[in-house]
């Protein structure tokens, strides 16, 4: 997230595009509201008709994954009526020449025949953001959970470039984080790619330098992806630990995934509680919860904060930390002796460059947003003032490319998924909660009006939806807020597990599951299922 959220409320633009923020990030989007309040315009752009859409003054309805086509033809129309930050993209940028001769093939109308949206409202679109003297964008998972997540990002970045709003208050490209401490768990090196404070594997300084200060051999070339992991699971991969994931619910084709895990000749899980994944392992560590342990978290505005625990740890129970360094102890390597969460922090803040200023008794009072390259550093609330890490920013050319599947006559309906606001994600702990069980107790398929009566299907009834991968029955919910020929439900129900029916194709840089776009058809059935209290 280049800009701080504080920010989220100085705007005078503000682009959402794959976001349901007032669902899946409620306290950060009062800050939006805020700005709207004071005058500020808003662009959404989502194949649903979610509660931002109806705050907005612009709303797009595209179809599913259709997002790049979108953001081609903006770029188009800035290009083209002249709207562009010429004296940014003269001094801050390179590569434009390409990418402007690019953009000049993706017109408005050539997008809408893609993405459903009436090329007026796309020139729109483009003009309000281009004219925008701080314009904001953001996204989260809508954006990246497609095979062209990294397509989509880096179309979101020309669209900033173009117009130089990057580096000043009010502006950025700003990825809301989809947990609490994926932002943490990146910057502690928790990807195959980079050690932590993304310190590429691959460097042969990185390579040294930690092999200096670990003490032994560091592998030279990237890890796996856990994509690839399931994949070679009973295999050449053959135990695997799982900490703190409900892999079985929240992983796409939950029949790959199943079979994946009990593959294994010993699966490890570390968690709160027995999770559908948890009874499939041959060992389960009880971890302490966060009220439980000291620690520290990294969010979505890279803040570095201090957890305190309130409450010893449960029973048996124990910090994370301590289970994978008494793990790492018996099977006999070294330099896991560590006896508190400060010691590794403090390590993490002596290897990682975007942490070195910061130890654990300055992140006492969270004043901190890295890169915090140094003591006596601030610390950086805005990314890119002035300058970008690697020099210039660079503009990037990509093309429009379907989802992994289409519709067609078998499975002639889109299925996109994504979260509610009273179940979070796979309801491990909100689903143990008598209070937000009462605000939402079952899952229900998203169906408009008009696909109910001719789908043969009632409101309130049940139907059966089928993918390539599987089969579920669901709860039919006649809405409007879901377009005709599309239909939306989330992942968070044990009792119907949707993954079963995602899953059809990843993004090739990043191995990213394409959970937003898959093909189902959907049928009316009697079933009734009796929701199950998580245990």
């Amino acid at each position: 997230m280049s800009n701080p959220l504080a920010d989220m409320e100085k705007p005078d633009v503000i682009f959402c595009i794959g976001t349901n923020m007032t669902e899946c990030h409620p306290v950060a989007a009062t800050r939006l509201k805020r700005a709207l309040a004071r005058g500020a315009q808003m662009i959404v752009a989502d194949p649903r008709r979610i509660g931002l859409a109806d705050m907005a003054d612009l709303y797009l309805p595209i179809r599913v994954g259709s997002d790049v086509a979108l953001l081609l033809a903006m770029a188009h129309v800035i290009a083209r009526d002249g709207l562009m930050d010429e004296q940014f993209m003269a001094q801050r940028t390179r590569e434009s020449e390409p990418f402007l001769e690019h953009i000049k093939n993706f017109p408005p109308a050539w997008a809408e025949t893609i993405t459903g949206v009436p090329a007026a409202d796309i020139e729109r679109a483009g003009r309000i953001y281009g004219l925008a003297d701080r314009g904001a964008i953001y996204y989260t998972l809508g954006i990246t959970e497609h095979i062209c997540g990294v397509d989509n990002v880096q179309s979101l970045c020309n669209l900033m470039l173009m117009t130089g709003n990057v580096g000043r208050e009010g502006t950025g490209i700003n990825p809301m984080r989809g947990q609490n401490n994926i932002q943490g768990a990146g910057d502690s090196g928790a990807l195959p790619n980079n050690y932590p404070g993304f310190q590429p594997v691959v460097d042969p300084a990185n390579q040294a330098k930690f092999k200096e200060a670990w003490g032994r051999e560091v592998d030279l070339e990237n890890g796996m992806t856990k994509v690839t992991a399931l994949n070679l699971a009973g295999d050449r991969i053959r135990a695997m630990m799982i900490n703190g994931e409900n892999t079985l619910l929240s992983d796409p084709d939950r029949a790959h995934c199943e079979h994946a895990l009990t593959s294994l000749d010993h699966l490890v899980v570390i968690d709160i509680f027995m999770t559908d994944t948890a009874q499939l392992a041959d060992v389960v560590l009880p971890a302490a919860a966060w009220g439980e342990a000291d620690g520290v978290c990294s969010n979505t505005e890279r803040r570095v904060q201090r957890l305190r625990a309130a409450v010893p740890p449960a029973g048996q129970s124990k910090p994370d930390w301590w289970i994978i360094s008494e793990i790492a102890k018996r099977v006999g390597i070294q330099g896991f002796e560590y006896e508190s969460a400060k010691e590794v922090f403090n390590e993490l803040c002596e290897l990682s460059t975007i942490y070195h200023g910061l130890d654990w008794d300055r992140i006492d009072d969270g004043a901190y947003q890295w890169p915090v390259p140094e003591k006596g550093h601030p610390g950086t609330p805005r990314l890119h003032e002035g300058t970008f890490p690697n020099g210039r920013g660079i503009f990037k050319t990509p093309s429009y490319r379907d989802p992994a599947e289409t519709i067609c006559e078998e499975y002639p309906i889109w299925l996109t998924t994504g979260r509610r606001l009273a179940s979070y994600h796979t309801r491990t702990q909100t689903g143990r909660a008598a209070g937000i069980d009462y605000l939402l107790s079952e899952e229900s398929l998203e169906v408009h009006p008009d696909d109910v009566t001719a789908w043969g299907l009632r409101d309130g009834g049940w139907c059966k939806m089928t993918s390539p991968r599987g089969t579920v029955d669901i709860k039919v919910q006649a809405t409007s807020r879901s377009p005709r020929g599309t239909v939306f439900t989330s992942f968070s129900f044990a009792d119907v597990p949707v993954n079963r029916l995602t899953g059809s194709g990843y993004d090739p840089i990043t191995d990213t599951a394409e959970l937003k776009v898959c093909v189902v058809k959907v049928e009316p059935c009697e079933t009734v299922i009796t929701p199950k209290k998580v245990g």
